[in-house]
């Protein structure tokens, strides 16, 4: 096999790869999805009107809850 062979399929492949990249781009310019962690971002506070930090965060202590309680019925 020599390189003339394998240079149309490295391009098609490279030409997919971009179009997937371009595909996810758009769609990020478009939605404007705000990245935040699992408990929201820096924006979301307690019902008593303190901020969340990932040390204080409910979903944090209920998977390490989750995790402590299947580790112990193993």
């Amino acid at each position: 096999m020599d390189l003339s062979a394998l240079l149309p399929v490295f391009l098609v492949v490279l030409a997919l790869l971009g179009l997937g990249v371009l595909g996810m781009a758009v769609g990020v310019i478009f939605k404007r999805p705000c990245l935040r962690g699992s408990c929201g971002g820096p924006a979301l506070h307690t019902v008593g009107g303190e901020k969340i930090s990932c040390a204080t965060c409910p979903n944090r202590k209920r998977e390490a809850a989750e995790t402590e309680s299947a580790a112990d019925a193993a």
